[in-house]
């Protein structure tokens, strides 16, 4: 597997695996695990997506 140099700088290479992220009503983004459901994190500091995580797409109502 290909990494991309220099190694050790502390940034991570591609995409968190088994998590995904959504939107909440109130604007802010919310990390939840993809097997189980149950949510991680909150971001409150801005309203902007978690950085490597995944979208979900959103659900329609009917």
């Amino acid at each position: 597997m290909a990494t991309n140099p220099p190694k050790g700088d502390g940034h991570r290479n591609g995409v968190v695996r088994d998590r995904s992220q959504t939107k909440t009503p109130s604007g802010n983004y919310v990390k939840r695990y993809t097997d189980t459901g149950r949510f991680m994190d909150v971001k409150t500091s801005d309203k902007t997506p978690f950085k490597g995580v995944r979208k979900e797409k959103p659900r329609g109502n009917g």
